[in-house]
């Protein structure tokens, strides 16, 4: 069985989402007969590349907030971010365009490592603050994550697999998917947003074991249209 996850790299509910699924599936008796392949989704892909701007900035233009309220907010998405286990270190956070690490996914895919490098790529941005947005930084990620740092520079210097994330992006949204994270399981089962883990586990457990086609939907929260936002109380 395959579970295809939709995601962008610097989209919190993304990482949370993605933790939340690897618990559900932990416990899933059938987790070693599950394929698990990591799509390309960019909520902002007209930031130019290799530029990048504060992350609190860009949300506060987005939302038409104070920065005082950005930067609160963000204070908000490290203690939901707790909750599941991760670490969240937002302040002084960077945003810029994530086509270049995308790619880098799609590279470790070919040696089985893509989970890896996505964990690596999360880590780097929401709990190490470190860029994920310029060729040396993402080689030396890519190198801890296990992949050949000659490799992962030959990749970004050469646009190899800028296509495939171009796919995946259209292929989303073919399927109907305006923001991220989105799963979809065996390929009958589409879940929108960080839906908790018992939801995750419902799905997995229904799709092992029934082939009608249903939409799952649920209070996970999403990202849509290049921002992540905790709700106004």
């Amino acid at each position: 069985m395959r579970v295809e996850i939709w995601s962008d790299l610097v989209c919190p509910w993304c990482y949370i989402g993605k933790r939340r699924f690897e618990k559900a599936l932990a416990a899933f008796p059938h987790r070693a007969d599950v394929e698990v392949v990591h799509r390309s989704f960019q909520l902002d892909p007209s930031a130019p590349a290799g530029e990048t701007r504060d992350q609190a900035d860009m949300l506060a233009e987005k939302f038409g907030l104070t920065r005082e309220r950005a930067e609160a907010m963000n204070r908000e998405m490290e203690a939901r971010a707790a909750q599941d286990g991760l670490e969240y270190n937002l302040a002084g956070g960077l945003s810029g365009n994530t086509a270049d690490a995308h790619r880098l996914v799609h590279l470790a895919r070919e040696s089985g490592r893509a989970d890896d490098v996505v964990e690596a790529l999360y880590k780097a941005h929401f709990t190490d603050r470190r860029s994920i947005f310029d060729t040396d930084s993402l080689v030396e990620v890519a190198a801890e994550a296990g992949l050949d740092a000659d490799a992962a520079r030959a990749t970004l210097e050469s646009g190899a697999h800028a296509d495939a994330v171009r796919a995946d992006h259209a292929e989303a949204q073919r399927l109907g998917a305006t923001g991220v994270p989105f799963f979809v399981v065996d390929g009958r089962y589409g879940v929108s947003g960080a839906q908790p883990v018992e939801l995750f586990t419902q799905v997995l457990e229904r799709a092992w074991d029934d082939a009608r086609p249903q939409l799952v939907t649920g209070p996970g929260e999403v990202c849509d249209d290049g921002t992540c936002a905790v709700p106004e109380a």
